[in-house]
């Protein structure tokens, strides 16, 4: 036994001395630190890993939708008992340390902060074309802005973190203060808005990604949170200057086969079906429609009944409000897909609509293709209309409006939500 050991051990130092050279290289059949950053191609794969945790269930796939159930105007629904529980319980106010939700939205930025950070640290240094290598910058500023925004108006203090960390790195650390977030966030999209080119620029498989429309309007809702109403009105006129518009469809803001319309800003983005589970991040059909679809009705695939409006929220409309009958399955109102809606459908006798996709076009639960709209041209009106009444400007805010594409930015946004014309798909889909 002991010969057997002193001849292994022999063995392996020889081994090791006569494949030093050999052992030392760098892999070249798999990536690593020492290989990549070398071309566009590398540049531009980093990039849109950086968009990815956007898409995951922690964030706009499932806990970024809840939190209309825990601002209350909607209850969970589901299938009662606990099906929803940590949603109900932050809901409630009785959120528990180890709650899901909670967590879930706490760390599902984190990945999203390191891969933008990997970009900035490195796509500098890289010898590609310039476009190229602003347009990359420019979109992880925006999504780290974007990231830290999440963290920051749901938590407050939050770590701030602007290298990429390493295992030897304290990963336990202490809060910022949120004017430190906040002065990080505008630092971000300020440069974001002057290295990224207009979303009109974009073809082919770059549509969708972050713009300099994005970045701006993001920007004017940053100082909108902020309070400087001045700065807020500056960005949204750099928004409008770039030719953005309401769409003509109220639906178009939802529908999968208008995805990116000339409303969009941003988006995060889903193809439908993949060979991925459902269930797993990489999953690259959208959850919604499949969550909020009323449970046992059959109208769409899966139907998991959550995010149940309730009767408060639904008076809130104004009588004549085009938008209710694309936001919110109720009694009395438009088919969907040629099928009635039965209030017993719903714990509240109402269910979310504008989020639900026919099967003609997602035909099982997995193969949604919906992107989750983020922040749109009306949103950035609505942003222009507030800050114009905070400077003293309430006649412009409200100048009187002929079309969707006039007046006043208040009123341009609720000419819209009047009656116009019969939606061509109200029966197939939402809005």
């Amino acid at each position: 036994m002991k010969t057997i050991k002193y001849t292994v051990y022999i063995f392996s130092l020889l081994l090791i001395s006569s494949c030093s050279k050999f052992l030392e290289k760098v892999p070249l059949d798999s990536v690593n630190s020492s290989n990549y950053w070398r071309t566009e191609e590398d540049a531009i794969a980093a990039i849109n890993g950086a968009y990815q945790p956007l898409q995951w269930p922690k964030l706009y796939n499932m806990r970024i939708w809840t939190t209309d159930i825990w601002a209350g105007n909607s209850i969970v629904g589901a299938g009662g008992g606990t099906d929803g529980i940590e949603t109900q319980d932050i809901s409630n106010f009785v959120t528990a340390t180890d709650n899901a939700a909670a967590l879930d939205i706490w760390r599902g930025p984190a990945p999203g902060i390191l891969r933008a950070n990997l970009v900035i640290e490195h796509v500098p240094g890289m010898n590609i074309r310039e476009e190229v290598k602003n347009r990359v910058i420019g979109e992880a500023l925006f999504l780290r802005a974007t990231y830290y925004f999440i963290l920051v108006r749901l938590f407050g203090d939050v770590p701030l973190i602007t290298v990429a960390q390493t295992p030897q790195d304290n990963l336990r650390p202490s809060r910022n203060a949120q004017s430190e977030i906040y002065d990080q966030i505008i630092s971000d999209l300020t440069e974001a808005v002057n290295l990224l080119p207009a979303a009109s620029t974009y073809s082919g498989n770059d549509i969708g990604r972050a713009s300099k429309g994005a970045a701006a309007g993001m920007l004017a809702k940053v100082y909108l949170t902020r309070g400087d109403h001045t700065k807020t009105l500056e960005y949204c006129e750099l928004v409008s200057s770039l030719g953005y518009q309401l769409n003509d469809d109220y639906d178009d803001n939802f529908n999968p086969l208008a995805k990116n319309s000339v409303e969009s800003l941003f988006e995060v983005q889903y193809l439908g079906k993949t060979s991925y589970s459902f269930w797993d991040n990489e999953n690259q059909a959208s959850w919604v429609s499949t969550f909020t679809g009323p449970r046992n009705s059959d109208i769409v695939a899966g139907g998991y009944g959550w995010n149940q409006p309730t009767q408060e929220f639904v008076n809130q409309y104004e009588a004549n409000d085009n938008r209710k009958a694309h936001t919110v399955l109720y009694s009395g109102g438009p088919d969907f897909d040629g099928k009635a809606y039965q209030p017993s459908w719903s714990m509240t006798g109402f269910n979310v609509r504008k989020f639900l996709v026919s099967k003609t076009i997602s035909p099982d639960y997995d193969t949604n293709p919906s992107n989750f709209p983020v922040l749109r041209y009306a949103d950035v009106l609505l942003m222009q209309a507030e800050a114009l009444n905070e400077l003293g400007r309430t006649a412009e805010a409200q100048a009187a409006s002929t079309s969707i594409h006039q007046g006043g930015p208040l009123n341009r946004v609720r000419k819209k939500s009047r009656p116009h014309r019969c939606n061509r798909s109200l029966s197939v889909r939402t809005a």
